[in-house]
This record gives structure tokens, sequence and C-alpha cells, in this order.
């Protein structure tokens, strides 16, 4: 049986860029998906962070 072809829905890791520059224990990553015909470039969301307690921004990873 022949496999399917790639669809245009993939994974992506959102990780906190304040956290990075607060110096503190730890990460704050999340898992969602986009459609890459949709949004070719790299997301930019703003989540909350549990460890700082407060929503901020969230970037695409690879």
């Amino acid at each position: 049986m022949a496999k399917k072809a790639k669809g245009n829905r993939i994974q992506v890791i959102l990780e906190c860029t304040e956290h990075k520059e607060s110096g503190q224990a730890g990460t704050s990553r999340y898992i969602t998906t986009k459609n890459r015909k949709n949004t070719p470039e790299r997301m930019e969301i703003k989540k909350f962070n549990p460890i700082l307690k407060r929503m901020t921004v969230h970037k695409e990873i690879k």
C-alpha cells in the first residue's frame, strides 16, 4: 500500500521569548499545529507563561 502524501497541517513548538532573557530556570513551551500553506513564516502568539505568571510572546522554534 502506498503512503499518503504529507498534509499541509504540521506540528510546531512555541517557546517563550521573555523567559530566556529573564534568566530563570525552566522553559515555557507549547505544542500546536499550523497550516504551512496559509502561514509559511514562523508563528508568534501571546500565551500564558506559568513560571512568569503572565501573558508573554511565544515564537515558533525548529
